[in-house]
């Protein structure tokens, strides 16, 4: 395969030489991160200030770059993992040494398992500090960037000025080649700090690396597939990230194929087509439906424990699975492993499989989800349902929303429409508590033209009530939905399940909606009759909201155990 483009003119206009010979005075380390950021195409920044980092955010003031601070680094984090999700684009976050840094871990561990490019940029002790011995630095770390190595995709160090462009742009280009991800670069204080002579940067590339299919393993993939009497696809995130829904749609039809969507994957394929399986994961009846596959074709999905209803999940058949991530072929299943991005494969079988008739797959399809509404509908779950209905009516086409580790998050998983491919996040990577509302203010500040949802259980919000005073700050256009249950209510359900009584679970929590309008950002208490009104009216004003919903809510029985 050939390509046209390579790379940046290495010969410089007259212009480009004379703003190198002289450059503007009194910039320094800090400059040259800004710089690269905005040659590279950053337009947004996140982040939280700290006294190894202040080169980096004195230089904001003198570029271009938007910069929108959050209180919490972790919460940072999370705007960032939100950015990267929604755009594409790689979504810089700027950090402290030691303590600050560290506080963003979990957020990049959520970054990491759903795939979403975030560059952190990190300062350092100054540069006599490092190496591993104990100076007494303020925020020493024995290897700061060893805490990170296992958790990101890439880490990049630099020790000198002239190091910055290149190892930000490298960390760019990592972040960005498929499957997405969270890098980090760390940069000494006084490095940052230090004025220097280095020209203004520009004319950086950064282009991905594309992670091509092999065609002898499509092309086995497209006979199995061509010939199969019951192929069926399991649609993970890696088709969202990659932007591939339109393919997976168009080969679904060509080969009569049923898909079902993993919760990373939610939105990748129309929730009520006739071969949709949706998102009922988390179902026996399901289950066994992949099970029964004589072909299946996982797409950009590891099938891990959620995607696998807790690894109870056997397939009979042949499995080819399409991943980008190299280390999740073939980690719990025997396949035809094709390691590609999502797209780039999809579109290769689309090309190559023959046109399947198939006029049974799709009242089979029915078959299942009429099961499952038949399991769910036997348990006394109204409430649950209808508040998912409420949401999905109110709720724009095209807003994005951002789920927090609640009951009613574990329910949309399974049972919200999300409508358009990559409007529906949630932390279900890593799990952890705490990202709904940041997320959604990343989001927002991605977008500011459409309103985004946050949904946390009362728990989860108090991870993140400092984000009010960001959202009023910048006026970011989040309604945020608090189902308050008094307590962390799933673990709650699983303490009470298993050992007859639940320890830790019970919360003394603030009053809601007092406490946002302590912010200034306005608040309204809903009862399940009144939240489609409320959210209805919170969605058309502009700039934050809360709407607290007091309801105690149930998961639907488990059939994995």
């Amino acid at each position: 395969m050939t390509h046209d483009h390579h790379g940046p003119e290495l010969l410089p206009t007259a212009a480009q030489t004379e703003a190198a010979l002289n450059p503007p005075p009194g910039r320094n380390g800090g400059d040259l991160v800004v710089e690269t950021l905005q040659s590279l195409g950053a337009t947004t920044v996140f982040g939280l200030p700290g006294q190894h980092a202040l080169g980096m955010f004195d230089a904001l003031r003198r570029s271009d770059l938007r910069y929108v601070g959050l209180r919490v680094e972790n919460n940072a984090g999370f705007a960032a993992d939100a950015y990267g999700r929604v755009t594409g684009e790689a979504a810089p976050l700027l950090l402290s040494t030691g303590p600050g840094a560290l506080t963003s871990l979990a957020a990049l561990q959520e970054a990491a398992a759903a795939s979403a490019p975030v560059l952190a940029i990190s300062s350092q002790i100054p540069v006599a500090g490092l190496g591993g011995g104990r100076h007494g630095y303020l925020h020493e770390l024995r290897d700061q960037k060893a805490a990170f190595r296992d958790i990101v995709k890439s880490v990049h160090t630099v020790r000198t000025a002239s190091q910055i462009p290149s190892a930000i742009a490298r960390a760019w280009q990592s972040a960005l080649t498929a499957p997405h991800g969270p890098v980090w670069v760390e940069i000494p204080q006084d490095v940052l700090l230090a004025e220097t002579p280095i020209p203004v940067v520009t004319g950086l590339d950064a282009t991905p690396d594309e992670v091509f299919p092999r065609p002898e393993l499509t092309a086995v993939a497209a006979d199995l597939l061509s010939r199969a009497e019951r192929p069926v696809i399991i649609a993970g995130g890696g088709v969202v990230r990659s932007d591939a829904s339109g393919k997976l749609r168009a080969l679904a039809e060509k080969l009569d194929a049923p898909v079902v969507t993993t919760f990373g994957g939610k939105g990748a394929f129309p929730w009520d087509h006739e071969l949709s399986l949706q998102s009922w994961l988390e179902d026996r009846h399901t289950t066994d439906f992949l099970e029964d596959a004589d072909v299946l074709l996982v797409v950009g999905s590891g099938l891990g424990e959620l995607s696998s209803n807790y690894h109870t999940f056997r397939p009979r058949g042949r499995v080819v699975q399409i991943e980008a991530d190299l280390g999740k072929l073939e980690s719990n299943h025997p396949a035809l492993g094709i390691h590609a991005d999502a797209r780039l494969a999809l579109g290769a079988l689309l090309e190559t499989v023959r046109e399947r008739g198939d006029t049974g797959a799709a009242e089979r399809v029915r078959g299942v989800l009429d099961a499952v509404r038949e399991r769910i509908a036997g348990q006394e779950l109204d409430l649950e349902q209808s508040l998912l209905t409420t949401i999905r009516a109110a709720l724009p086409d095209s807003s994005p929303s951002f789920w927090d580790m609640t009951i009613l998050a574990y329910w949309a998983w399974s049972a919200f429409d999300a409508r358009r491919p990559n409007t529906m996040h949630s932390a279900q990577g890593a799990g952890g508590l705490g990202y709904g509302f940041p997320a959604a203010l990343g989001a927002a500040a991605a977008d500011p033209s459409r309103p985004v949802l946050a949904v946390s259980g009362d728990g989860g919000a108090m991870y993140s009530i400092a984000e009010l005073a960001t959202a009023r700050q910048y006026d970011l256009n989040v309604t945020w939905l608090i189902v308050d249950d008094g307590g962390y209510g799933i673990l709650r359900e699983y303490m009470t399940d298993t050992f007859g009584e639940a320890t830790g679970t019970e919360l003394s929590r603030p009053d809601f909606v007092a406490l946002a309008e302590s912010f200034g950002v306005p608040a309204t208490l809903a009862t399940p009759d009144t939240l489609g009104a409320t959210l209805t009216k919170s969605f058309a004003e502009s700039g934050p909201s809360v709407v607290v919903l007091p309801a105690v809510l149930r998961m639907f029985a488990p059939t994995h155990l």
